[in-house]
């Protein structure tokens, strides 16, 4: 997973091809999980999860931003992970 900060996104690849893409918007106190999409021909393989996973880890360990899971995606996967809901915006 990559961080293209100069894109706001997130991005997840397997052996050099785009699989899943995560948006957002940081506005130096939140950060808003915008959209996550992927390929269509790679759903179905948890690309999403491990792309949301890995950013939520990322923002954690900088220890500076809340998150707002503005994606239904996002959002949901907080619900399946109540060990990271202080992470979120106005938790």
């Amino acid at each position: 997973m990559r961080n293209e900060q100069d894109a706001a996104r997130y991005t997840l690849t397997r052996d050099g091809v785009l699989v899943s893409v995560l948006d957002y918007r940081d506005d130096g106190r939140t950060i808003a999980l915008t959209r996550a999409f992927t390929i269509p021909t790679f759903r179905g393989n948890g690309y999403a999860a491990d792309i949301v996973a890995g950013a939520v880890a990322e923002i954690e360990a900088r220890g500076d931003r809340r998150i707002d899971p503005v994606c239904w995606y996002v959002s949901d996967w907080f619900e399946a992970h109540p060990d990271k809901a202080f992470l979120r915006r106005g938790r």
